[in-house]
């Protein structure tokens, strides 16, 4: 296991440089000019040129590279060059939003979907799961920002039961905070559920047709028992793989929904950042995103091995 976890851990870091090359070299080739954008479209050349050289864009492209891979090691990610206040801040100011968000929505995902997926396994073939596989395929046609906006309208104006954005933050109470990111969580989680919902589905219906889970049965034990004791647990790879990817694509679906839901979360940061060029701070942003996704696939791996034992370390 302590080879497979360095393994692991060597595939991760390797990951996280090609990720760090791809997001700087895709930056860096986008069109325009920080400096420029920053003093106006009437500024002269000369304080074009000056801004630039204090905000080192004029270095080659390697020496920038190096030195922000330099800063990321010692924690120091520069000054935003719209806010002027250092980046590791800003960033740390909006993870106390997001990081919340991500969790209420990934737990309401799981909670949606392993529900209804095994439910609709126990009851193959029958009116529940034909019910609930018709609503799961609803789900994964919905945009998140448009069922965000049925949210609204329906919670927020119509029944006036949630706010319609805004954050109140959590010093005001962990109860309003929490009720201030419920619709964002929701729309963020309702798409994941519908899908994860049919992989729990499908892998449960496989496993229900292994010779152990007939050998099980013929021994007596009960349909729930057989269920939650032995099936569960062995349909969990495929389930466990998705719910990684899913969280990838909940972090992307951040961006979108704090703009919607006026949430000043990390990906509304992002947003503005790229509206106002202060690619310094989107730099920062992305990377910390694809060092989540990266750390979060690096779990699911190693748990692996502890779901099912029948897998060998070499087989990963």
């Amino acid at each position: 296991m302590s080879v497979f976890v360095l393994r692991r851990l060597l595939t991760l870091l390797a990951t996280l440089v090609g990720a760090s090359l791809i997001i700087f070299l895709v930056l860096d080739a986008l069109p325009g000019n920080a400096a420029q954008m920053l003093m106006g479209a009437d500024a002269s050349a000369d304080a074009v040129r000056a801004l630039t050289v204090k905000l080192g864009l004029d270095q080659p492209l390697a020496v920038r590279y190096l030195q922000w891979i330099k800063g990321l090691l010692v924690g120091d990610l520069g000054n935003s060059y719209v806010y002027g206040t250092p980046v590791a801040s800003l960033i740390a100011e909006r993870l106390v939003l997001t990081i919340p968000l991500a969790i209420m929505a990934m737990t309401i995902t799981v909670t949606l979907a392993l529900s209804a997926g095994i439910y609709t396994a126990a009851n193959h073939n029958k009116l529940g799961d034909v019910g609930v596989m018709s609503l799961t395929q609803v789900g994964i046609a919905l945009p998140n920002f448009w069922f965000a906006i049925l949210l609204v309208l329906l919670f927020a104006v119509r029944l006036q039961w949630l706010s319609a954005g805004g954050f109140s933050g959590w010093e005001d109470g962990i109860w309003l905070g929490v009720k201030s990111l419920l619709l964002p969580a929701i729309s963020l989680a309702v798409v994941q559920a519908a899908i994860l919902a049919r992989v729990t589905r499908s892998a449960v219906l496989e496993v229900l047709r292994e010779d152990f889970v007939r050998t099980a049965r013929a021994k007596g034990l009960g349909k729930r028992e057989v269920l939650w004791s032995h099936v569960l647990r062995n349909a969990m790879i495929p389930v466990m793989t998705v719910m990684g990817l899913q969280f990838a694509n909940l972090l992307a679906g951040t961006i979108v929904i704090e703009n919607v839901f006026y949430l000043p979360g990390l990906g509304r940061l992002i947003f503005q950042s790229i509206a106002n060029r202060d690619l310094i701070v989107v730099r920062n942003c992305v990377m910390l995103l694809a060092t989540m996704v990266v750390i979060v696939n690096f779990v699911v791996d190693v748990l692996y091995a502890f779901i099912d034992p029948r897998i060998k370390v070499h087989d990963l």
